[in-house]
């Protein structure tokens, strides 16, 4: 008996004392390989040590589920400068890896396509090279696969159509060539395919148009070319085509109509190409893959080694057990009331638990919501407001609080653009890979009337111009008192960075940009001006060079363009005061109070006078140099005398009459736009 006494409280001792021996050794040594790779001055990742253990919540963004696995890695956004290491492929159990944002360089390892448990997979937003490994095929689970903004290169294997419930695939911003594979129409679950700014050519494949889920398929800015089927034209805007010269068809106003010559060619697109893969063939598997689900669910991702048979260590085994589980299910479900592991409240790491359904992955990416603004606001689940008066808002225009948590990464500081005295901008990332703006507003900032607070956000969901940033959607939150607004992200910040840059900068903005910045706000005010059937005057009331963003293609795009009609009137009278400080108050707002289109005429003409010198203030040295065309005194020295000077002398006779005292002297947008379309005014 003593000897059995003895045996047990051995066992006890290594049972409670050495758990990351048993269960996360051969997770710890992948982990600590992956550290060195993707941190190699040990900057940033400090947090893992050959010490530590990965399930004590002490390495930073790594989780685990209840069974003490490596369940999801969260290192976006790091400043991770290093490579992906093949080590990733010993987690056996990892359910999400999210590495975008960073710095990451270096090929995609082929190794990943070993992590058949793996759902969503972020490597966008980095510096990636190389091609698209085809055994990325085999990871049967996949979701989520998002590697845009690299530079990734060669074609799209046609091995991907075998990712059977793959819902978004983002290949945009890459150097991607070839033909579209026809096999990508086999992906039935599929709901966004952005494949824009790219270098693909040939036909898009037709069989894309079937595929019943598919929501977006943006195609925009590549070298595609021949008919395009009209079943495209059921998405309506989600299908963005835009940028492909040689394109042609019916009922797209983007593409010329195809000649009889573009008529006569064989339709290639809906031809499966050699080797190919049809719904009828087996997707490619990996000859583990179907043992992985059940060694998730065990102990050990591995198989067990065989115990001796001796009933002496049968006998202590059953006592050890018996002892022990009450202990280990109380620290089990103590873990995971703490990490949360696949819980829909947990948004703000975006982690997902291995044992959740897959129907729920599908929908947590969902922007179907209801609205709360108030406690006494209902539902917008139907499209209606409180007092049951339809909004006419498309589904997609909604967001819920947990997307907007993830995608700014729980509002942190790291993604924080700005702030305002009533708002703060973040920059995020949605599911689906969109770069997006997240402005914060307190609902205290918001008009208190219902009624009209609906009737502005319906103003701003209904501008679309190629010139205003397109709000993308709008949430609201009873919990946290604050309203959201969502907004395409534009890359090149906004118009303020690129003057004053006396310091040696590099930012670069030569006369035929200078111009083309002018000529599109002056586009985006016309619109904002204009009077249809489906939009009144609208009047911005606060345009300045910061409200004005540029996009990848250095187009302007004027942001904030109908907020007023969602704030509270004391708050957009605070927020004029920055504007006045700046110059761009027109003269007449100080008795008159009011603001009418001449009012933003006069901020345009500050503005071109601002793009002209280069400067962000202006002096009345500078204004009058403008007039007497002193080119020398006004210009913006960093040209180094590379303009026109007759487009000079007119782009600042067109900033004096905008800016003139008497409103009735100047222009209205619409003569504006005329003047700067003389062909002198281009580089």
């Amino acid at each position: 008996m003593g000897l059995l006494y003895f045996l047990i409280s051995l066992i006890l001792l290594l049972t409670f004392s050495t758990p990351r021996l048993v269960l996360g050794n051969a997770e710890l040594r992948a982990l600590l390989e992956l550290k060195s790779s993707l941190d190699p001055e040990n900057k940033l990742l400090k947090s893992w040590t050959s010490e530590g253990d990965p399930c004590s919540g002490s390495f930073e963004g790594v989780a685990c589920n209840e069974h003490r696995k490596v369940a999801n890695i969260s290192l976006q956004g790091k400043g991770l400068s290093g490579k992906v290491s093949g080590a990733v492929a010993e987690l056996k159990c990892l359910s999400g890896l999210y590495l975008h944002y960073n710095k990451l360089s270096g090929e995609i390892p082929t190794e990943i396509s070993k992590l058949t448990e793996l759902t969503e997979l972020y490597l966008d937003e980095n510096n990636l090279s190389g091609g698209i490994p085809p055994e990325l095929g085999n990871m049967d689970n996949l979701q989520v696969l998002q590697l845009c903004c690299n530079q990734l290169t060669g074609t799209i294997p046609s091995q991907m159509g075998s990712l059977k419930r793959l819902s978004v695939l983002s290949l945009q911003y890459n150097r991607l060539m070839g033909e579209i594979p026809a096999a990508l129409g086999n992906l039935r679950m599929l709901r966004r395919l952005d494949l824009s700014f790219n270098g693909f050519s040939g036909r898009v494949p037709a069989r894309l148009a079937d595929i019943p889920q598919l929501e977006v398929l943006d195609v925009r800015n590549n070298s595609l070319s021949g008919f395009l089927p009209t079943a495209f034209r059921s998405l309506n805007e989600g299908f963005q085509y835009g940028n492909n010269p040689s394109l042609c068809g019916a009922g797209f106003p983007a593409v010329r109509v195809c000649s009889e010559f573009d008529n006569d060619k064989v339709n290639v697109d809906q031809l499966e190409p050699p080797g190919s893969i049809t719904n009828n063939t087996v997707p490619l598997a990996n000859p583990q893959s179907a043992d992985f689900h059940a060694h998730c669910n065990q102990t050990n991702c591995s198989k067990a080694t065989r115990l001796p048979q001796a009933a002496i260590i049968t006998g202590v085994i059953a006592v050890t057990v018996s002892l022990t589980g009450a202990v280990f299910l109380t620290i089990i479900r103590y873990r995971r009331r703490k990490q949360k592991i696949g819980t829909t409240s947990d948004s703000s790491e975006d982690r997902l638990s291995t044992e959740q359904p897959k129907e729920f992955y599908r929908k947590s990416a969902s922007p179907l919501v209801s609205l709360e603004y108030s406690n006494r606001w209902g539902p917008w689940a139907d499209g209606r407001n409180g007092t049951g008066s339809p909004l006419h808002c498309p589904s997609y225009f909604t967001f819920n609080i947990e997307e907007v948590e993830s995608a700014t990464q729980y509002f942190s500081e790291a993604n924080l653009l700005g702030k305002s005295n009533f708002s703060a901008v973040y920059k995020g990332v949605l599911r689906d890979g969109s770069l997006v703006a997240i402005r914060v507003i307190n609902v205290t900032s918001c008009k208190s009337d219902e009624a009209e607070f609906m009737k502005g956000l319906k103003l701003l969901a209904s501008l679309r111009h190629e010139n205003l940033v397109r709000l993308r959607g709008f949430c609201c939150s009873r919990s946290r008192g604050e309203c959201f607004l969502i907004y395409d992200f534009a890359l090149n910040g906004n118009l303020y960075r690129y003057l004053d840059l006396d310091d040696g900068s590099s930012i670069e903005l030569d006369w035929s940009k200078r111009v083309s910045v002018i000529c599109g706000i002056a586009k985006g005010i016309g619109y904002l001006h204009s009077n249809s059937e489906n939009k009144s005057v609208v009047i911005h009331q606060n345009i300045s060079v910061e409200k004005i963003l540029i996009d990848q293609q250095f187009n302007p795009l004027i942001s904030d363009s109908g907020l007023p009609k969602l704030l509270a009137d004391d708050v957009v009278f605070s927020t004029l005061k920055i504007s006045a400080a700046m110059g761009y108050m027109a003269p007449e707002y100080i008795t008159t109070g009011r603001f009418t289109e001449k009012s933003d005429i006069y901020a345009f003409g500050v503005i071109i006078l601002q793009v002209l010198s280069g400067k962000r203030k202006l002096t009345n040295s500078m204004q009058l140099a403008a007039e007497s065309c002193r080119f020398q005194d006004f210009i913006d020295t960093s040209l180094k005398g590379k303009y026109i000077e007759s487009a000079a002398a007119k782009l600042a006779e067109i900033a004096l009459m905008c800016t003139h005292e008497l409103p009735n002297h100047r222009p209205n947008i619409e003569a504006v736009i005329q003047d700067l379309s003389h062909p002198s005014h281009s580089s």
